[in-house]
């Protein structure tokens, strides 16, 4: 298989977002090959091999599922089962 390719941007609302609507200090989000953070330099993620592996895999599930093929699955495995009991969670806190 090709080498998984990603890019990582700080500072991101899309991330900030998702911190406000999961209570969480710190967030990743991946939308394509795009990794975006908030509450957290691009260094300290990298620095953090569960949490890179996690984010990772979900740029590894867009590129096998196609983008908005993946998105629209994401969307619906999350309102019909929530955040955490969505299977690609799931696959990627397997991968961590």
């Amino acid at each position: 298989m090709s080498e998984i390719t990603f890019q990582i941007k700080e500072n991101s609302i899309f991330a900030k977002l998702a911190a406000k609507k999961l209570r969480k200090s710190n967030m990743a989000i991946v939308i394509g090959k795009t990794i975006y953070l908030y509450g957290s330099t691009k260094e300290n993620f990298l620095s953090n091999p569960k949490w890179l592996k996690h984010e990772v895999c979900h740029v590894k599930q867009f590129r096998e599922h196609g983008f908005i093929p993946f998105l629209v699955k994401y969307l619906w495995e999350s309102i019909r089962k929530g955040y955490y009991n969505n299977k690609y969670e799931v696959e990627a806190r397997a991968a961590e």
